[in-house]
Order: structure tokens, then sequence, then C-alpha cells
């Protein structure tokens, strides 16, 4: 019969179980009259099974109860394979409403497992995907504890998450907490740091070490309004922009520098706004923007 479960996608229960011949009936055609049941038909030797089934369970759990997936072992339960025609495993059917309603052989790609799983639970998203929409608006609300929560909830469910890692760096980030967050990356294999989310947020870090200038905006503007020549005084009004948190003047303010002087100290306006770029992130609009002025500054 069905094992029970507890708890949901951020709570770290599982949605997953096994049964047999005798709990078919229950645990799969009468359940599925509630929600979709997905069964994976499996066995101990079967190599494929070993790839597919952790990814299997994983994405169910993340689904937190709009779907479940009951495991049958084949060994085990041959007559009830044999009514079921599997003739090679792994193999996967989706039942609604006490029918067979999709199915699959093989172990498939991950991505081809989400969307025979979004298919079926007719969603557009799983709560996970949901919980790290909601963490990312509240961030960029300015409500980091509240998306600090969240992210750690996540990555309770799903400890390979990237998103919710670079998530909760930049919370802390935002908490003024940058020292916790250049540790907390520097802990992370390094499959993880090379991705781009954490490298966005690994340059994040360094643009906080660069922003902590002498002085104010005000000062800087000064400067630059005295002596236009001064590229000192202008890259550092754009450090003290972007750490006012104005990211926008701070593009402009290097892009100024570089149509000025591209080389001027080894090229270091151009180099800072490429670290800018990284940190906030490929399509964020500053970014589309900031380049596509850059290039018009390189290539006029």
């Amino acid at each position: 019969m069905m094992n029970s479960e507890a708890g949901g996608v951020l709570g770290g229960g599982g949605y997953v179980s096994d049964t047999d011949t005798a709990g078919f009936e229950a645990d799969v055609i009468n359940a599925s009259a509630i929600q979709p049941v997905i069964v994976d038909f499996w066995a101990e030797w079967c190599g494929p099974c070993k790839t597919l089934g952790p990814t299997l369970e994983k994405i169910v759990n993340e689904y937190g109860g709009a779907v479940r997936l009951v495991k049958i072992n084949v060994d085990e339960n041959q007559q009830l394979a044999a009514q079921m025609r599997v003739q090679s495993i792994p193999m996967v059917v989706a039942f609604q409403d006490g029918k067979p309603v999709d199915g699959f052989a093989g172990a498939v790609p991950e991505t081809q497992v989400r969307q025979f799983v979004e298919k079926l639970t007719g969603s557009a998203g799983s709560p996970l995907d949901q919980a790290l929409e909601q963490a990312t608006a509240l961030l960029e609300s300015g409500d980091a504890n509240a998306a600090h929560g969240i992210y750690q909830q996540i990555l309770q469910q799903d400890l390979g998450n990237i998103t919710a890692h670079a998530g909760l760096a930049r919370a802390m980030i935002a908490n003024d907490k940058s020292d916790e967050a250049r540790d907390y990356l520097a802990e992370l294999p390094d499959e993880m740091r090379i991705n781009s989310e954490i490298a966005s947020v690994i340059s994040a870090l360094e643009l906080a070490n660069d922003t902590g200038v002498g002085g104010d905006s005000a000062e800087f503007l000064a400067a630059v309004e005295r002596n236009p020549g001064d590229h000192q005084a202008r890259f550092d009004l754009a450090m003290a922009q972007y750490g006012d948190g104005d990211a926008e003047s701070a593009v402009d303010t290097l892009v100024e520098i570089v149509r000025r002087n591209l080389e001027w100290n080894d090229g270091a306006a151009r180099a800072q706004l490429l670290k800018i770029f990284e940190a906030l992130g490929h399509t964020d609009p500053i970014t589309v923007e900031g380049r596509r002025k850059l290039s018009a500054v390189l290539f006029s």
C-alpha cells in the first residue's frame, strides 16, 4: 500500500510512494480521481531507472501535492506489469480520473520530464517556481529579510537550485552582509560558481568593494564640472552613483569616460562597465541600454 507523506514543496516533505498489485487500485486508479498520479515502473537491476527515478521524484515534490508519483517494482509485480503492457523499463504512465492519459519510456532528459508533468497538471510553473518568483519580487521591492527566508526554504527542498543560491546571496548583500555573502558563495561547488547567475552576484560583490570610495556623488560631480578632463573624478562619480543605487547614471558616466578616452587607466571604465552589466544581469534594461550606448561609442 501507499506510503504516507507529509509537508509540501517548501516543507521538505514528499509526494512519492511505492505500491504493489494489491494496492494499485487504491493508490493509482482511485487516487487519480482526486489528482494526477504518475506511475514509474522500475527494477533494481535497471540502470536507466536509477537515472530517471530521482529526476521524477524531485520534480513531483516541487509540485507540492498537485501530482503524485507511485513507484512499482516490476520484478515484484510481474502480473501487474504484464497487464499494463510494460515491455521495457523505465516506463512511466500518467493516470487521471482512473484512466491512463499519457506516458513515455526510457530515461528522458529532465526538461522533457518537466514538460510531461507540466502538461499533466496544466500548470505554468511548479510551486517552487512560484516561490522563486515571490522571493525575487520581495528582493526587488526592498524586503530582503522576507526574500532571504523564502530562498532558504527553497534550498531546503532543492539544494541544487542555483537561482535560490544566487538570490540568497543577493539578499545578504541587500542586508549589508557582504562578507557573509562572500563566504557563502565561496563554499559553493566550482560548477555552481561558474554559472552566470552566481557569477553575477560575485561581480556585484566586487562592485560593492569598488564603490567604497571616499566622498559622495555631489563632491565628485563638482570636481568633474571644474575639470571635465579629470577622468579619475568622473570614475569616482560613477562608483558613488552605483553605490547610491543609481546604476543607470553610473553606466552613463562610465560610457562618457570611454567616449573621451577609451584607454584611460588601462581601459578601467570599460572594464567597470562590464562588471556592472554582469552584476545587473544580461536581461536587465539598464544592461541592455548600456551595452547599446557602449557599442555606439566604440564603433562610431
